[in-house]
Order: structure tokens, then sequence, then C-alpha cells
């Protein structure tokens, strides 16, 4: 699905605003047949639950509903019009009109709809959209929704960020040609000073006499290489490589011509660069490359998951100010504008699925239980919800393939792959992946629970990633054991894999301005301590090669006694400013970006 872009044939409407807006219970039996019966409005794009001063907003659980009119602009006749909302979590029905017009279940994933049939150019029509926040046993992430005391609907979850709903990103309408490109599929390859982009299209059936054509841009508009046909490859002369810290973009532009005529058009930006994993190595361009920066999530107060172009320069310009060269999209795919500003920026992602909470034995472990199931037909999570994880994989590779700043897919965040059953449950999700696409490692990440003389599935992905939390959960205020034991653990895992390992999580809680002179949990002293230790055992461990701190920023959490206003563990808080530790990690990242990946 190729995301919406202005071009010599295309035109994009900008539905973002202000919508009529209420929740399910508000609005009567089917809405969509008339204009929402509220005065209340919600802006797209944001999260709902923060913006009304009232629970019933932010804990609802079900249905919100979101309405507006649209006018189609009057030179849109004779074209398809489509309808493309980027996001809607969990799951969306859309109403153009009375019509009941697309649903889809995943919350981070975009979707459209061919709706020329229900509209005139010129004319209005009225789009209501229903978001349901809900997530059950078999949705990625999972959840179930229970009743409390009271007959209330509750939602549980076993992730610990806040279960934000709405429309989180942008919906829009687009005019697209009958004829035109649907796909585009691009890898790249370097052979000595040129590189091979291979590409492959897939278009709607062409009419006799049309013809696919390809070229090939530099960023000042000089072509340097041609093809045509939907399938081929183009060879690029001293080619210019994407390079971390270093973006260098070409432009691909695909058409269908006919009688001399572009009847499609569609660009797209693409850096030439390979990855792989050689060893205990994971190389860009042949050279090694050492992650450094942070787990994140999309969270900012009022707008909650809602995507925000302001916040998104702000984020990169301190991660930038850091020296961080890479993030994890912890822990579902992100707004596709953080890709394509990473793309242009130069910073390294790891993408992952929203295949957070795969692990009943976090419970269990709260609870004091001692045997748990999570996979398999006696688990809670089986052939259902391995399909719908590897539908949403299907969704995330399908939108972000093309991207050079994503150099591995991570699909799934601390799952229990303790479990005998995580074998039969992840083993044909990773062969899917691999499948959609060959071109770059796969990896997980690894829960303390599972060591690695008990881990059932890390021999399956290229990567090892670990989150630890030495220090903090374990061995609490007592940095000395917890070095020891983080020691320990790597090295179990290093010499059991041999592969490349990322601690893809570390760090600890600290509440802005509060300082100790000694040891203190939730002191800025003691993250600070606590990270110093972490990367002291790092540089004595040859296979490790990334540390990303967890988090960026302070994020809203569920409402649990041991998350006071969210989950404190950013290295900046929720409002961006910079705790202690954001300056030793700058001390070290600036030096590190010139010791460990030297241009």
């Amino acid at each position: 699905m190729l995301t919406p872009k202005i071009t010599s044939t295309r035109e994009v409407l900008n539905l973002d605003g202000l919508w009529r807006f209420d929740l399910d219970a508000a609005v009567g039996e089917e809405p969509w047949r008339a204009t929402l019966r509220t005065t209340r409005e919600a802006p797209v794009p944001a999260s709902y639950n923060d913006l009304f001063p009232d629970p019933r907003f932010r804990d609802h659980v079900g249905v919100a509903w979101y309405q507006r009119t649209v006018r189609v602009p009057h030179g849109w006749r004779g074209t398809r019009v489509m309808l493309r909302l980027d996001a809607a979590t969990h799951e969306a029905a859309v109403y153009v009109d009375d019509d009941l017009v697309v649903t889809h279940v995943g919350g981070y994933t975009p979707f459209e709809v061919d709706i020329t049939g229900h509209v005139t150019a010129g004319g209005e029509f009225r789009l209501t959209i229903g978001v349901d926040n809900r997530l059950t046993p078999s949705s990625i992430p999972p959840g179930s929704v229970d009743t409390d005391s009271l007959g209330r609907p509750r939602q549980r979850y076993m992730h610990d960020f806040f279960n934000y709903g709405g429309l989180a990103r942008s919906v829009s309408i687009q005019s697209v040609p009958a004829e035109r490109i649907d796909d585009i599929t691009v890898t790249t390859e370097i052979d000595g000073t040129s590189g091979l982009v291979s590409y492959d299209l897939v278009t709607t059936d062409l009419t006799p006499g049309a013809e696919v054509r390809l070229r090939v841009l530099t960023a000042d508009g000089t072509v340097v290489g041609a093809s045509s046909g939907s399938r081929g490859v183009v060879e690029i002369p001293d080619v210019r490589l994407w390079r971390p810290g270093a973006a260098y973009l070409y432009t691909v532009v695909a058409e269908i011509v006919r009688d001399g005529e572009v009847r499609d058009s569609y660009p797209l930006a693409v850096g030439v660069r390979t990855v792989e994993v050689r060893g205990n190595r994971v190389l860009i361009n042949g050279e090694p490359f050492y992650f450094t920066g942070f787990g994140k999530h999309e969270d900012s107060p009022v707008r909650g998951k809602g995507h925000d172009p302001a916040y998104l320069v702000h984020d990169f310009e301190l991660m930038r100010w850091t020296g961080a060269n890479s993030f994890r999209t912890s822990h579902y795919p992100y707004a596709e504008e953080v890709l394509d500003y990473a793309d242009r920026q130069g910073i390294v992602v790891i993408g992952e699925a929203a295949a957070v909470g795969l692990n009943l034995a976090i419970a269990a472990g709260y609870l004091g239980q001692t045997e748990v199931t999570t996979f398999g037909p006696r688990g809670a999570f089986g052939d259902t919800t391995r399909d719908a994880h590897a539908a949403h994989l299907r969704e995330l590779i399908a939108r972000d393939k093309n991207h050079p700043s994503i150099v591995m897919w991570s699909i799934a965040n601390e799952p229990d792959s303790r479990d005998p059953g995580a074998r039969d449950y992840f083993a044909p999700l990773v062969s899917l992946t691999r499948e959609l696409d060959p071109t770059r490692p796969v990896t997980y990440a690894n829960m303390i629970l599972a060591q690695h003389d008990t881990d059932v599935i890390a021999d399956l992905f290229d990567v090892v990633s670990i989150n630890r939390y030495y220090g903090w959960y374990q061995d609490t205020n007592d940095l000395a054991a917890a070095e020891a034991h983080l020691e320990a653990d790597l090295r179990g895992w290093e010499a059991s894999f041999h592969k490349p390992i990322i601690v893809s999580e570390f760090g600890a809680d600290a509440i802005a301005g509060l300082h100790a002179a000694v040891d203190q949990p939730w002191s800025e002293d003691y993250q600070t301590a606590l990270v110093a230790m972490y990367q002291r055992v790092f540089d004595r461990i040859d296979s490790v090669v990334g540390e990303h701190v967890w988090a960026f920023a302070d994020f809203q959490a569920m409402p649990i006694t041991q998350r006071v206003d969210g989950n404190k563990k950013g290295v900046f808080t929720r409002d961006r400013r910079p705790k202690a530790v954001a300056h030793a990690l700058r001390a070290r990242w600036t030096s590190l970006s010139q010791a460990k990946n030297p241009e």
C-alpha cells in the first residue's frame, strides 16, 4: 500500500482537524445514519482519553464515534476516490453516509478503501468512523475485557503503556487514476562502487499499449538510471550510500505511460544500503554498527499517542543531542512520518510489531503462581492469536519495507519464550517474516524469566535482544550484585548462541529533581549510576553490539500502584526535560560514535 502523495496524476485531501465526537452510550443506535447528536468535538490525530476532564473518556472501554462532512473536490471527476486511515486503535468500522465501506482490525497500521461508487465529485458525504479500543486474547496486542463489581466493563492487558484509543494518525481521501501503480517493493545491493536497485511494481490491470517505466534520480533531480517493465534492476554508478548519521536518498519515479502520456506517476525515496549479520556483528554497508539509543513510545501530554510533527522534530533533536544513532519502535509500528524522517536524518530503526503482552508468566510472578501456560491449546494464545499476529506482520512489512532506516524487524516484546509452546507459536512467524522480507535480520526482545539455557526460541532469530533490569526489579538498590549478575547473564547468552547481542531495554525509574548522596532508587543519581554500571559490563562483552536505554521519555502507563502518573524510566520527562542521566549518555555516546562507528 503506497502512502498518499500529491503527484502529477494524484491529489490528496487531508481530513485532519476537529471532528464531531462522542462515546457509544451517548450517540444512540446506528449513529452513522444521521448527524451525531453531540456538541462535543475531538481533534484528529489524537487519542481521546486525556482530552476531557471526565473519567468516562479516560477509562472508556468500547466504541468511540467520529464524524465529519467531507466535500469531494469537483476536479476529481473521472478518477477513483480512495479513503485512507493511517491508524484506528484498535478496530474500526467506517461508514460513508449510511453505507459500511470497510472494517479493519489492528491499531497501528493503515488501511484504505475505494469509495468512488459512494461519492460524487463536487458533492458532500457524511463520514462516520466507529473506533473500538477493546483488546481480546486474539488481538495484537492481546488483552481481555471483564466486568467489575459495579457492572462496568474493564479492560485488562499485559503491557505497561496506557491503552490509548481513537484516531491517533491522519485520515485522508485521495484521487488516483483507474490505471495506476498500487505498490512498489525496492531492495538494494552494493557492487563495488555501484548500487543495484531491484524493484517490483504492482499495478492495476493495464490497457493495451500501456507501458511501465522507472527512473532513478539523485537528490538534485539528475537521472542516473532507468528501466522498463514491472520488475527489474537499475545500476547506479558511483553510488552515494545511505549511512547512519549521513543519509542520502535517491528518488525512484515509477510511471505508467500510454500513447506518450503519463497516466500515473509515483515517487519513492530510496536509500542504497545493505544490512547483514556476520558472526557476532551487525553490519551496515559491510561495516560493524554499534547501536546507541532508546526504546521509545508515541506518547505525549494531552495527545496521548496522537502523532505530532513538533514532538517528532524535537524528539529527534534530543536524540541527536545525546549522541544516539538508533531507536526501537517499542512496542508497535510508529506513524510512517516518523520513519520518513528517520530516513532523511540517518537514524537507524528497529521496527517492532505490536506483539507485546504475550506472557502470562509475568502475571503469575506477581500473583505467586508457579505454573502457567501462555501458548498452545491449553494456553491463552493459540492458533487464532498467531493468525492475528501473522496478519499484523504482513501489514507492518508491507507498509515499512522500503524504509532504509529500518535495519531489523522485532516481531515481539517479552513473550513467554520459556514456555514449551512458544516454539510452535513463533517458528512459523519467523519464517513468514523472512519470506516477506529476506533482506533484514529478525529479532525479538527477551524477558528475564527466560534465560539462555531455558529460552526455547532464541536460536530461530538472527540477533539476541534482551531486556534486563538488574539493579531495579532484581538486585534492587544493590548495584554490585546487579553488575555481577548482568555480566554472568550476558556471557551465558554469548557462549550459548554466538550471535550479536543488543540490550534492548535497561534502566530505572527516576523522579525528576529527586537527588541523594547515596544509592536511592527513584533518584536521578541512582538512575545515572545504574546506567553507567550496565555500560561498564557492555564494554567487557565482545558480542554486545547495542545499548537501548529504557526509555527515551516518561510515558503514561496503566493505573497501577507501581506507576505514579506513569512510567518514570525516561531519560527525559514526559514534557522532554532532561534528567541527569541524559548528560551522562551524551558524554558516552558522542565519544562512542567515533570509537565504534568510525566514518
